[in-house]
């Protein structure tokens, strides 16, 4: 195996550990409630695990309250992925609701009290985790990575559940911005990324990229430019689509690099630690029954 291979496996398995446990923010029921309270609407919709799907102002505002009070075209800047046109009057809205410490402040105690009603108190070996989230954080750098240089800026809650999940959602953030930096390098656009990591997972096309609020006009224009550039064709993904979808979680992993070397050996313990707290956290509806990590190829 090579470096590229060993590192690739190191960085896609905590991501896929810590994904589920950092997450559930976006579907905890705790979290509902408290946005709900600060005058959001409830869940739209429950699935038949129990998940409960977060509010679109309430999910673009608490998300993006990170970075302060800023304007929506900055949090889909940095979200990336959606649509613009469904973001900007969610947030314009979510500011008529609160402000960003208090959104925030509701983020926080939400996604704590879930994790406190599923996994006690205390868990086990809850402050080791927190020490080896820590760990892989420190060498960590925040040029171009805004939403994790805003949870940064947040420091640590205070108290040890909430410190735990506090820094992995730091190191959660760090990857996606990464990853966010590695598909713009690559030139795609955010619906053409979208419509390649559909292929890439292997699930049906223009399924996954549906949350993100593009329209079908906006999606086609972007297939017709994939296939013009020999990356789609009628049965999926070419190879050279494949390889340059490949690349961008390559370019992904690089970055993550330093937290992985900074684990070192501690690396399989922290996976086996998260990994039972997430089946936990699925079992009990805090979590959808798959994520985007459990999807992508390794």
């Amino acid at each position: 195996m090579s470096n590229t291979d060993r590192l690739g496996e190191a960085a896609r398995r905590l991501a896929a550990a810590l994904e589920p446990v950092t997450g559930q923010v976006y579907f905890a029921a705790e979290c509902h409630q408290e946005y709900e309270k600060l005058g959001f609407s409830p869940s739209p919709f429950t699935l038949d695990t129990g998940v409960q799907l977060p509010d679109g102002p309430a999910y673009f505002t608490s998300r993006g309250s990170c970075m302060g009070q800023v304007p929506g075209e900055v949090v889909a800047a940095a979200f990336a992925v959606f649509n613009p046109e469904a973001v900007i009057p969610s947030v314009q809205l979510g500011w008529t609701h609160c402000d960003a410490p208090t959104i925030a402040s509701a983020r926080t105690r939400g996604a704590t009290a879930q994790l406190t009603r599923i996994l006690g108190d205390h868990p086990d070996r809850l402050d080791r985790a927190t020490a080896l989230l820590q760990q892989a954080g420190t060498p960590l750098r925040p040029e171009g990575r805004p939403l994790y240089a805003g949870l940064l800026s947040l420091g640590l809650p205070g108290d040890p559940m909430g410190d735990m999940w506090r820094s992995g959602d730091i190191l959660r953030e760090f990857r996606g911005d990464a990853h966010t930096a590695s598909w713009i390098s690559a030139g795609f656009d955010a619906t053409e990324i979208g419509l390649l990591t559909e292929l890439y997972w292997g699930i049906p096309p223009r399924s996954y990229i549906r949350t993100r609020a593009w329209s079908d006009d906006q999606l086609g224009a972007a297939e017709e430019r994939l296939r013009s550039r020999g990356l789609v064709a009628d049965n999926g993904l070419t190879n050279h689509g494949r390889e340059q979808r490949e690349a961008v979680e390559i370019a992904t992993d690089r970055q993550c690099g330093p937290a992985v070397a900074a684990l070192g050996d501690d690396l399989p313990e922290l996976i086996a630690i998260l990994e039972p707290w997430g089946v936990a956290i699925r079992a009990s509806g805090g979590y959808l029954p798959s994520g985007p990590h459990d999807l992508a190829p390794r």
